[in-house]
C-alpha cells in the first residue's frame, strides 16, 4: 500500500536502504557522527515501544521543547509512530508560554532536551498537572535530581528494547494503524494579536506540503540538509522531516546552535532554509566583511557585483544574458562570488527558500547578483507552512511566487489573500469560533482559508504580498502603505537590526523607530576610532545617526511620499521576545508596540529634537542597572 502518514515512509525508506546509507549525521566534540538508516529505525523503534510502556496512547498530545538534534528527530517519528501529536515549542520559551502551550494542548508527555529547560518545566509542574512525565535527552547536570517525574532518553529506549524483544512486530503494526487523516502535529501560531491558537495539521497536510515543494524543487537521496530552524516552528517538520522520509535526503544537526554558519559551511547542502531575517543577516555580513577586505578584494567586489547585478536583472526580466555579459559574470564568479558562496555555506546549493516575512527586493536581488538561487515562499502555519512558491527561471523580486501544485489563491474585494487546496488545516484546537472565522467555503464545498493577508495577483499569476490587512496603515491625507516594505527595504543596510514603521490616520507622514546591528555598528565606529560603552551609548552617537541617517536617506530615494521616512530614532534597546515586544518566531507586536514605546511616537510627530527615557542596561561584570538618558529624534531631509 502507498505510505500515509510520516512514519510509514519513514519505514518505506528503511526497508529500502537499511545500513548500505546514512540517514542522520550529528556534529558532536568536533566530529560528524554518521547513523544509517537502520540506527535510525532502531531508536525509532525502540523510543516509540518506550513510550507505551511508559503509558503514551493513540490520540495522545506530547509536548516538545529543545534544540535540532538527532534525538529529537527519533523521538518526533517514535511518537507519530505510535499515534502521538507532536505539540512544539520555541526553545527560548519562557515558563509561562510553555505553560500556556502545554496545558491548552492537553499534554500528557513533555519531551525536553536538558537541564535548562527541565528546570522551566519543574517551575511550572503545578500548572500542567496532566502531564504524567518529562523525558529528557541531554543528561548533563541532571544526574542529582532525584525526581521520578523526571526520565531519560536512556531509559525509554531500554524499556522500548525490552517490549520489541516480547513482540517483534509491535512496532511494524502500530505503524500500519496510521491513517492520512490523523493529527500529526499541533503547531501553535505566533500570537501577534493575543493568545497563540494550535492549529491541527494531519499527516497528510504535512507530506502533501512537502511533496509539492520536492515536485518543485527535487531533493535526493545523495542531498544534504541542515536542521536548524525551530521545530516549534512549521518550516523544519515539513521541509525537514516530511521531505526527509520522502525523498531520502540525509539529515544533519549542528553541534550547537552558535554554530550553525560553520556547520552549514562544512555540509554545504544542496538546499538551504532560513527566513527573511537571516538572509538579511547574511547581506550585512558580506558587506561589512567586504570593507574589512584586502583593496583588490574590495576593487574586485566593487567591478564585479554590478554584472551580477546585471545578470540578475536579465534573469528576473527572463531575458538571456549577452556574450560580453555572460563572460564578464563567468570572471566575476571566479574571482568573487564563488568564493563568498563558498563562505556561506552555499557553494553547492541549487535552491534557497525564504520565508517569514516578505525579504526586501534589494536583499532578492543582491543574492540572485551573488549566484544563489533565492527563492520566497509565502504561506503560514494554517496552510502547512506554504502556498506559493517562486518557479525556476520565473523569479519576480516583488512577488512571493505562484500557488504550489494542487493549491489555489485568491483575494477578496478588500484584498485579502485567501488560500484552498490539500494542505489548509484540519481547525484550531478547542477554537471552533477561531476555526468558523478563517474557514469560508464556497458554493462547491471549497475549503478556503482567510489569511489576514493583503495582496493581489499580477497577470503572471504571481502574488503580490503587501501586508497584514490590519498593518496597513492609511495617513490622514488618504495615502495607504506597507509597513513591511519600509522596513525590509532599511534592514538592508548592514548598519540597521531591526525596524518599526510608524503611521496613522492622526498623521500626515511616516517615522520609524529603529534599532543599530550592535555588532556591525561597533565595528564601524572602533574604525573610526569612536569609542563607546553600552548599546544606549553606541546608539545615541551622533556619528552613528548620521551613519543611519545616509541609510534612510539612500531608501527614502526609491520609495513613493507617502512611504517615505520623515523623522527616526535609535531606539536605546533591542526588541524582545521576552518582553512581549516580539513573537518567538520573531514577528513584530505591533499593538504592544504601540502602547509601549507611545511617549517616544508623540514626541516624533510633536516636532521635538529628543525625548527622555529610562533603560536598564547589564556591564560587561555582570552588574544591572538602570539609567535615564535622552534618545534623540532626527530628521531624514
Amino acid at each position: 500500500m502507498e505510505p500515509q502518514t510520516i512514519p510509514q515512509y519513514f519505514l518505506q525508506k528503511t526497508k529500502r536502504y537499511g545500513r548500505a546509507k546514512n540517514a542522520v549525521r550529528q556534529k558532536e566534540f568536533g566530529i560528524w557522527r554518521e547513523y544509517t538508516w537502520q540506527d535510525s529505525y532502531e531508536y525509532v523503534r525502540d523510543f516509540s515501544l518506550g513510550m507505551i510502556v511508559l503509558g503514551l496512547q493513540r490520540g495522545d498530545h506530547v509536548a516538545t521543547v529543545g534544540d535540532n538534534d538527532r534525538q529529537y528527530l527519533w523521538a518526533y517519528l517514535g511518537l507519530q509512530a505510535v499515534g502521538a501529536a507532536i505539540v512544539g515549542m520555541y526553545t527560548d520559551a519562557i515558563p509561562s508560554e510553555m505553560a500556556f502551550i502545554i496545558e491548552h494542548s492537553d499534554s500528557i508527555f513533555v519531551l525536553a532536551k536538558d537541564q535548562e529547560q527541565c528546570d522551566k518545566l519543574l517551575e511550572i509542574r503545578e500548572k500542567i498537572p496532566l502531564v504524567k512525565k518529562i523525558i529528557y535527552w541531554d543528561e548533563q547536570g541532571l544526574w542529582n535530581y532525584d525526581d521520578d517525574w523526571l526520565v531519560s532518553f536512556a531509559e525509554v529506549l531500554a524499556q522500548g528494547r525490552q517490549l520489541a524483544e516480547k513482540e517483534p512486530g509491535r512496532f511494524e503494526t502500530e505503524v500500519a494503524l496510521g491513517q492520512a487523516d490523523d493529527l500529526a502535529t499541533l503547531c501553535y501560531t505566533s500570537g501577534t494579536t493575543g493568545l497563540p491558537k494550535g492549529v491541527m495539521l494531519s499527516h497528510a497536510n504535512l507530506l502533501y506540503s512537502g511533496s509539492a515543494y520536492l515536485e518543485l524543487d527535487p531533493r535526493y537521496d545523495t542531498d544534504n540538509h541542515v536542521s536548524f530552524m525551530p521545530m516549534g516552528w512549521i518550516a523544519e517538520p515539513v521541509l525537514g522531516i516530511a521531505s526527509h522520509v520522502y525523498s531520502g535526503m540525509v539529515m544533519n544537526f549542528p553541534e550547537e546552535p552558535e554554530t550553525v554558519r560553520q556547520n552549514v559551511r562544512e555540509i554545504a547542502p544542496e538546499g538551504i532554509f532560513y527566513t527573511s531575517r537571516l538572509w538579511d543577516a547574511l547581506v550585512a555580513t558580506v558587506q561589512v566583511r567586504i570593507k574589512d577586505a584586502t583593496w583588490i578584494n574590495r576593487k574586485l567586489y566593487d567591478l564585479f557585483l554590478p554584472v551580477g547585478y546585471a545578470v540578475a536583472n536579465k534573469k528576473f526580466a527572463k531575458e538571456t544574458p549577452g556574450l560580453f555579459l555572460k563572460l564578464a559574470y563567468a570572471l566575476g564568479n571566479q574571482a568573487v562570488f564563488a568564493p563568498i558562496r563558498n563562505q556561506l555555506g552555499l557553494s553547492r546549493v541549487r535552491s534557497a527558500y525564504t520565508a517569514g516575512a516578505a525579504l526586501s527586493p534589494d536583499a532578492m536581488r543582491f543574492f540572485h547578483a551573488l549566484g544563489i538561487n533565492l527563492k520566497q515562499i509565502y504561506g503560514s502555519t494554517e496552510v502547512s507552512g506554504g502556498a506559493t512558491i517562486h518557479r525556476e527561471n520565473d523569479v519576480k523580486f516583488a512577488s512571493v511566487g505562484q500557488p504550489i501544485p494542487g493549491v489555489a489563491v485568491r483575494t477578496t474585494e478588500t484584498d485579502e489573500i485567501q488560500i484552498s487546496g490539500p494542505t489548509v488545516f484540519q481547525g484550531y484546537y478547542k477554537n471552533p469560533e477561531g476555526t468558523a472565522k478563517a474557514i469560508e467555503v464556497d458554493e462547491d464545498g471549497r475549503r478556503w482559508f482567510c489569511t489576514g493577508d493583503a495582496g493581489h495577483v499580477d497577470e503572471d499569476g504571481h502574488l503580490i504580498y503587501l501586508d497584514r490587512v490590519k498593518d496597513m496603515i492609511r495617513l490622514a491625507n488618504g495615502e495607504q502603505f506597507s509597513p513591511q516594505f519600509i522596513e525590509g527595504r532599511l534592514k538592508f543596510s548592514p548598519y540597521i537590526r531591526d525596524v518599526m514603521a510608524i503611521g496613522g490616520e492622526t498623521w500626515d507622514f511616516v517615522t520609524a523607530l529603529i534599532i543599530i546591528d550592535f555588532a556591525n555598528v561597533g565595528h564601524w565606529a572602533e574604525k573610526q576610532g569612536l569609542g563607546y560603552t553600552t548599546f544606549v551609548d553606541l546608539s545615541q552617537k551622533v556619528e552613528v545617526y548620521q551613519l543611519v541617517k545616509e541609510a534612510v536617506h539612500e531608501v527614502n530615494q526609491s520609495l513613493p511620499t507617502a512611504g517615505q521616512v520623515r523623522h527616526f530614532i535609535l531606539l536605546h534597546k533591542e526588541f524582545d521576545a521576552d518582553e512581549a515586544e516580539m513573537t518567538r518566531s520573531r514577528k513584530l507586536r505591533r499593538g504592544f508596540l504601540y502602547k509601549k514605546y507611545g511617549q517616544i511616537i508623540e514626541a516624533m510627530y510633536d516636532g521635538r529634537d529628543s525625548v527622555r527615557v529610562s533603560a536598564s542596561v547589564q556591564y560587561q561584570d555582570g552588574r544591572e542597572g538602570v539609567i535615564e538618558t535622552d534618545v534623540r529624534i532626527m530628521s531624514s531631509t
